[in-house]
């Protein structure tokens, strides 16, 4: 087998755990199914692909980020249940970006209608579309400079909402298309409308 180039990134090294970045272009070129299957094999890592086809392997996260994220999680799909117009995904769900990325939001929302256009065996990998909406929380290993590129990433691809939310300065980044990032800095409370209107994210329980 052709030997793959690896590389650490070197701005995520905050608490030793850092992101390795395989590059397998022009050797190997993955199509979105051998890259699903790619990781099933490899359930126990965090994975993403970026739109030039490296391959990012994440730390998994601590314990507070982890926590942080189900409470997002949890009020998201609460209010999602009682709206009923979309379907809400943890971070555990992929999305294949229009751009060829294969990324995985903290927690992410999406219409109903655009996920009825797809067929069983699409939803049944990694999603082919971007979110409407889409969460990133910032952990103390993340590259505050890589986070907001890829919550750039979204807002480029189709998002119509995302927050980066960043509990270590207790501040909130607001993106939308072509629109300039919003920042609130210490928000008790995040409100969702036109996109998901009367979602209320009460930042209280993650600061």
């Amino acid at each position: 087998m052709a030997a793959v180039a690896q590389r650490m990134d070197p701005q995520v090294f905050d608490d030793g755990a850092p992101l390795i970045v395989l590059q397998l272009r022009p050797v190997v070129d993955l199509t979105d199914d051998q890259f699903f299957a790619f990781c099933q094999i490899n359930r126990d890592l965090r994975i993403e692909r970026t739109s030039e086809g490296e391959i990012e392997i994440m730390p998994p996260t601590g314990g507070t980020t982890s926590e942080r994220n189900s409470e997002a999680g949890m009020q998201l799909r609460l209010w999602a249940k009682r709206d009923g117009t979309g379907a809400v995904f943890d971070s555990s769900g992929g999305f294949n970006l229009p751009n060829g990325a294969t990324r995985s939001p903290d927690a992410a929302w999406v219409l109903r209608s655009r996920l009825a256009a797809l067929t069983s065996a699409q939803r049944e990998k990694f999603i082919p579309l971007c979110p409407d909406f889409v969460v990133e929380t910032r952990s103390p290993s993340d590259s505050f400079a890589t986070l907001q590129a890829k919550m750039q990433e979204y807002s480029d691809n189709g998002a119509r909402l995302g927050w980066l939310i960043d509990p270590i300065q207790r501040r909130v980044y607001i993106y939308r298309p072509q629109s300039p990032v919003e920042i609130l800095d210490n928000p008790e409370t995040l409100l969702g409308d036109p996109v998901l209107p009367g979602f209320a994210l009460d930042l209280r329980e993650m600061w």
